[in-house]
């Protein structure tokens, strides 16, 4: 996740123009600890670049979710991988397979970090698309930028099909 808010934040500033202010921290754990990834995307001056109150969260293990759910905004948005968060602390939540997605999109567990970043994209229009699809072709490894794109694709595709609901 924490790649994922990095490209969030040069979507935000580099490709949109906007003003943003990425933080990160993570546990001495390798992949699949809890980590964190703070994005603040804003059109004005931000003044303190830290998450206070969050308007979205989104949770990829029931221990961030666990970790970190207190930080969202009473009326905020929680995204959860339905896959790997069982308990919900909110009522408004989108419980999506996002680990399915991602496999079934490139074959890759790897990869959920895309698809939720563009269910967050997708969600909340905070970045554009193109914006989003260039910061992750610059940022991703080299030779998985096509697979990473693939990825987001599917976030987008289902955050489409979330609004219709």
């Amino acid at each position: 996740m924490i790649l994922a808010g990095l490209i969030l934040a040069e979507a935000a500033a580099i490709h949109d123009g906007k003003n943003a202010s990425q933080s990160q921290s993570y546990g001495a754990e390798a992949r699949g600890g809890a980590s964190n990834a703070e994005v603040i995307i804003s059109d004005s001056e931000i003044i303190y670049p830290k998450v206070t109150n969050a308007d979205l969260l989104l949770c990829m293990s029931q221990e961030a979710c666990d970790r970190y759910s207190h930080e969202l905004k009473e009326d905020g948005t929680l995204i959860v991988d339905s896959v790997n968060v069982e308990r919900v602390p909110a009522d408004r939540a989108y419980g999506v397979p996002i680990t399915k997605i991602a496999e079934e999109a490139t074959g890759e567990r790897i990869t959920a970090n895309m698809v939720g970043l563009g269910l967050v994209v997708g969600l909340t229009g905070v970045v554009s698309r193109g914006a989003i699809e260039a910061a992750v072709s610059a940022r991703a490894p080299k030779g998985t930028e096509e697979m990473n794109l693939k990825a987001l694709a599917a976030g987008l595709k289902k955050a489409e099909e979330l609004k219709r609901i």
